[in-house]
């Protein structure tokens, strides 16, 4: 009875020794490669996997994207240019058995390989397309290093230049060049800024010579139109007008001139016409003068002159 015991003991001892290393739990993105007895046997999982104890031995693997920093690397450019890189590897298990059977070490394998990939791409480009065309040595870094990557069953997905150190004495030129551009820049908008000015200045000024104009037309067509309208009036009034009433205005005005003592004056011989003429019809509307109804002649003219 007590060699049961003992029996039964030892197999619950192995049974708790055994049993965690017999049942394993691969989540959705692990892969257990399986080797049965040193021989691959392919891949385990997703879920609950059971293993013959001694005889299996699993190996993780995680498929998820992974990536890697290459640090600084230095590169010679195609016109003998030496700058320093770094760049980001961007990868993900495509085959969980050739990323374990094919490569012991793919961090420190695909490293060296990077650096030796960027020598070779940088090697082909010069120190402008460089700097300028990033984009295009990422896809050469992806192309070339995915083709080396393949066999083992990893593929690089992207890869990112992250930092270009060029030579000193490029980046003083560049600063000199950066510096150049600015004052070009500010000096192409000030400029622009007086051009827009003095554009604004003289279209302000055009407007005002134009509206000058404007006005002074139609002060002179408004003063044209009242001159007009005012000899109008006076033609109108010329008309209405008979010999008589201007024969009284004449003498009006040359009484208006004989008031002053000082002046002198001469009566012109057609004052005499004037004369006759107006005191005719004034006899004729008071019942005097002679028969044919014209008035007695005025004395000759004379001249003088009062003393003041």
């Amino acid at each position: 009875m007590i060699a049961l015991y003992v029996i039964l003991g030892i197999v619950l001892v192995a049974l708790v020794l055994i049993l965690p290393n017999m049942i394993k739990i691969v989540r959705e993105y692990q892969r257990v490669v399986l080797f049965r007895l040193g021989r691959s046997v392919g891949t385990r999982g997703p879920g609950l996997i059971v293993l013959i104890p001694v005889v299996d031995r699993p190996v993780m693997v995680d498929l998820r994207e992974k990536y890697l920093e290459i640090p600084h690397q230095t590169a010679i450019t195609a016109d003998n240019a030496s700058i320093s890189i770094d760049f980001i590897i961007f990868y993900k298990v495509v085959d969980a058995v050739m990323s374990v059977v094919q490569v012991q070490n793919f961090a420190g394998a695909a490293q060296n390989i990077a650096a030796t990939t960027l020598r070779s791409v940088v090697g082909d480009m010069s120190l402008d397309d460089v700097l300028s065309k990033r984009e295009e040595m990422n896809s050469l870094l992806r192309t070339k290093l995915d083709e080396v990557t393949e066999r083992w069953g990893v593929k690089v997905t992207n890869v990112e230049v992250r930092e270009i150190i060029p030579p000193p004495a490029v980046q003083d030129a560049m600063t000199r060049q950066m510096s150049a551009e600015r004052t070009r820049r500010a000096v192409v908008t000030e400029a622009e800024g007086s051009k827009t000015a003095s554009i604004t200045v003289a279209e302000g000024q055009k407007q005002a010579a134009i509206l000058s104009a404007e006005g002074d037309r139609q002060a002179a067509s408004l003063r044209a139109e009242g001159f007009a309208l005012a000899l109008s009036k006076i033609f109108e009034i010329a008309k209405g007008l008979d010999s008589n009433t201007m024969s009284l205005q004449y003498l009006e005005a040359l009484k208006t001139i004989g008031s002053s003592p000082s002046t002198k004056f001469i009566v012109p011989m057609e004052l005499a016409n004037l004369l006759s003429s107006v005191t005719g019809q004034t006899g004729k509307a008071f019942g005097h003068g002679n028969g044919d109804g014209s008035a007695m002649a005025p004395a000759a003219p004379q001249t003088g002159g009062a003393t003041p």
